[in-house]
């Protein structure tokens, strides 16, 4: 391959790639199951990079099914959403992700900021009760349970919750093994059509895992969840703040 084609490739393998070079992603009845909760302040604290700061200790436990994406074909998804400002705008900050696809999550990392790794989400109907859990590995770490479309939530709710502006780290080391790359990005999500959404009574549940720490941010209370299914396309990321350049200035 001539070096003026293998500047013209955006991952690898050549010739295989790990996910199509097209874009932006369409998502086609995408749905939600969002739990927040409240959760220890201090522990919040710990895990969200300046210069985000926090408010209120609130965290979105998600998982989201996504039955027909552009490029990416089906996968589900699940992770936690921290509650956060920047500039004293309410944000959100994309904590950990964990996925069942290899092409979502190497697009996710290398294109975007999203924090992905391998896991075993699900999303369904039991009866009466739409259930949402995360197995990593063969051990369960989180479950999610919420009555079944008791409630209408409005549509512009719905759109304002998953169209907050989202930050992100993006990391990608050199050879030495330090940081190449270390930016937080921000990124939104505009084109967004909601095709239902609906509340209920929640609950959620996480256990212990050395590499899947979502009980690290404990559930002390919950305060709503909601139920959305939605088109949407997802909004081009941007650098808001490069922490190298910070270093090299000092």
């Amino acid at each position: 391959m001539r070096i003026e084609d293998v500047r013209r490739q955006l991952t690898t393998p050549l010739g295989a790639p790990a996910y199509p070079p097209g874009g932006p992603y369409r998502f086609t009845d995408r749905e939600y199951l969002n739990i927040t909760y409240r959760t220890d302040p201090e522990a919040m604290r710990k895990l969200v990079p300046e210069p985000l700061t926090v408010a209120e200790p609130l965290v979105r436990f998600e998982v989201m099914k996504m039955p027909d994406v552009t490029g990416l074909g089906a996968f589900c998804e699940s992770g936690q959403v921290l509650r956060v400002e920047y500039d004293g705008e309410p944000a959100d900050y994309l904590h950990a992700m964990y996925v069942d696809s290899l092409s979502s999550i190497a697009s996710g990392r290398e294109i975007s900021a999203f924090p992905k790794k391998m896991g075993a989400p699900a999303l369904y109907v039991d009866t009466d009760t739409l259930v949402g859990t995360l197995d990593y590995g063969s051990l369960r770490v989180a479950t999610a349970t919420m009555g079944y479309k008791h409630g209408q939530v409005e549509e512009a709710a719905a759109r304002e919750e998953i169209g907050q502006p989202t930050y992100g780290l993006k990391i990608l080391p050199g050879y030495d093994r330090r940081p190449r790359i270390l930016e937080l990005v921000r990124s939104q999500i505009t084109d967004i059509t909601i095709k239902g959404a609906w509340s209920g009574p929640a609950r959620l549940q996480l256990f212990e895992h050395a590499l899947a720490p979502l009980a690290d941010l404990p559930v002390l209370e919950v305060l709503s969840a909601t139920h959305i299914l939605t088109d949407l396309t997802l909004g081009r990321p941007e650098m808001v703040h490069d922490y190298l350049a910070e270093t090299e200035r000092r």
